[in-house]
C-alpha cells in the first residue's frame, strides 16, 4: 500500500470543474495496483479509509501531523491484515483473531516491529475511532475490540466511559520521569554551551552554533514550549525585555498557528532566559542570516517574502497577515527582509534550523558518556519544565 499526500498544485489542468475539497497535505492511501474500486461494486477499503481521513479536520483533529499519524496507523493495520488474508471489514471473529495476532506481533515480534505500551495504546485508540466511524457510516458490521464500562471522575462530577481492553497497561505517572531534575537541568544547559559541569570549556567537544543552541534550550526549559512551538517561533514573536531586570516571570504568548490543536495560550519565561534569546537574535543570528541569499527549496512551495514585520504580523508577498495565522509549513518558507529564514533559529547559510531532537539527544549522550552516567536521555519533551 502506498501513502501519498494531496496537493492541489496545477488542479486547473485536471479536467475538473472546481478546485477539490481535499485539504492540502491530506494523506491518501492507494493500493499497489493504483485502483480505488473494482467496477460499480462498493469502494475498496482504501477508498473508505481515505474518506475517514478527509473528515478528520472536522472531527477534532485539525493538525496535519495528526492526519499523517492516523494514516500510518491505519496503513500498517491494513497491510498486516492483507498478509493474513483478513479483510478490513471482515467478520468480528476474524477481526478479533487478527487483532490478537497483531498484539503478539507488536509486543514480541521482530525487534523493529515492536511497540512500547504507550505507542500500542495510541494505535488502538486510532483504530477504534476508525471502526466506530465505519460502523456508523454502514461500511462495517463489526469491530475487533472489546470494551468494559468504567467511571471517569473529574472535579465535582463523573461520567461513564468505555475502556478498550486491547490497550496494554502503562506505568503510573508517579513512576514516570518526564522532566529533568534541577541538577540535570544545570548540566544540560552547560552541555548546550559546550561547557563541562564545573563551567570550564569542554576541551573534548568541538561543536558549532552553541550560542543558538543555548538560547533555544534555555527558552524551552523556561517556558515549557513543545518541540513544534519553539522550533517555529519567529524573532518578532519573542516578548520585549522589561526595562529593568525582574524576578517576576514574564508572560510569553504562544501563537495559535504552532500550538497543538491551534489553541492560543500564554506561558511564562524568566528574565534571564529572555535576555539570552534577545542576545542571540541581535548578535549571532543577525550575523548568520542577514544578507544571505537563502530561499526555501522548491519541494516546500513558493517563497513567502516578508516586509514590514512587527510584533503582530507583516506583509507576506504584499498582503498583511498576522503571525498567529501561519502554520509551521508556511513559517518554514518565510524569507526575511534582510535575507535568510524568518524562523528564530537559523543555520549557516541563513536557512531555518529545525533539528532540535538531534541536538538535545546528542547533548544528553555526551553528558552521559563524559560526565554523568545517570543523566537521562533527553528529547524536546523531556527538557520542558512542568506546567505552571
Amino acid at each position: 500500500m502506498i501513502l501519498s499526500f494531496f496537493s492541489s498544485r496545477g488542479w486547473e489542468s485536471w479536467d475538473v470543474e472546481h478546485r477539490p475539497l481535499i485539504p492540502e497535505g491530506m494523506p491518501v492511501l492507494v493500493d499497489d495496483d493504483l485502483r480505488f474500486e473494482d467496477g460499480p461494486a462498493a469502494p475498496r477499503p482504501a477508498a473508505v479509509a481515505n474518506r475517514w481521513l478527509r473528515e478528520l479536520p472536522a472531527s477534532g483533529a485539525p493538525a496535519p501531523s495528526s492526519w499523517e499519524n492516523y494514516a500510518r496507523v491505519l496503513k500498517e493495520w491494513m497491510e498486516f491484515l492483507a498478509v493474513h488474508g483478513v479483510g478490513l471489514f471482515d467478520s468480528r471473529g476474524r477481526l478479533k483473531a487478527a487483532l490478537s495476532r497483531y498484539a503478539e506481533h507488536r509486543a514480541a515480534g521482530p525487534l523493529k516491529a515492536r511497540f512500547a505500551a504507550t505507542t500500542w495504546g495510541q494505535h488502538m485508540s486510532i483504530l477504534s475511532l476508525f471502526y466506530r466511524w465505519a460502523i456508523n457510516e454502514g461500511y462495517a458490521t463489526a469491530e475487533p475490540f472489546t470494551y468494559r464500562a468504567a467511571r471517569a471522575l473529574f472535579p465535582g462530577t463523573g461520567r461513564e466511559v468505555k475502556v478498550n481492553l486491547a490497550v496494554r497497561r502503562t506505568p503510573k505517572p508517579h513512576v514516570t520521569i518526564k522532566y529533568l531534575e534541577p541538577d540535570f537541568t544545570a548540566l544540560f544547559r552547560k552541555g548546550l554551551r559546550g561547557l563541562a559541569p564545573d563551567g570550564s570549556q569542554d576541551t573534548g567537544f568541538h561543536g558549532r552554533e552553541m550560542t543558538r543552541n543555548a538560547a533555544v534550550g534555555d527558552l524551552a526549559l523556561a517556558t515549557g514550549l513543545r518541540l513544534q512551538e519553539f522550533t517555529y517561533l519567529l524573532p518578532w514573536e519573542i516578548p520585549a525585555l522589561p526595562p529593568e531586570p525582574t524576578m517576576v516571570p514574564i508572560p510569553f504568548p504562544v501563537p495559535a498557528g504552532i500550538t497543538k490543536g491551534k489553541k492560543f495560550r500564554t506561558t511564562w519565561v524568566s528574565y534571564e532566559a529572555l535576555v539570552t534569546v534577545h542576545d542571540y537574535v541581535e548578535l549571532d543570528r543577525a550575523a548568520t542570516a542577514e544578507g544571505t541569499r537563502w530561499r526555501p527549496p522548491r519541494r516546500w512551495g513558493e517563497p513567502l517574502m516578508v516586509t514590514e514585520p512587527d510584533a503582530r504580523g507583516g506583509l507576506i508577498n504584499g498582503i498583511r497577515r498576522p503571525w498567529a495565522s501561519l502554520s509551521p509549513a508556511e513559517r518554514r518558507r518565510l524569507v526575511a527582509p534582510e535575507g535568510g529564514s524568518c524562523l528564530l533559529a537559523v543555520k549557516n547559510g541563513g536557512g531555518p534550523f529545525t533539528a532540535w531532537a538531534t541536538v538535545f539527544e546528542r547533548t544528553s549522550d555526551r553528558i552521559r558518556a563524559r560526565f554523568e552516567p545517570q543523566f537521562p536521555p533527553s528529547g524536546p519533551i523531556d527538557v520542558a519544565t512542568p506546567s505552571r
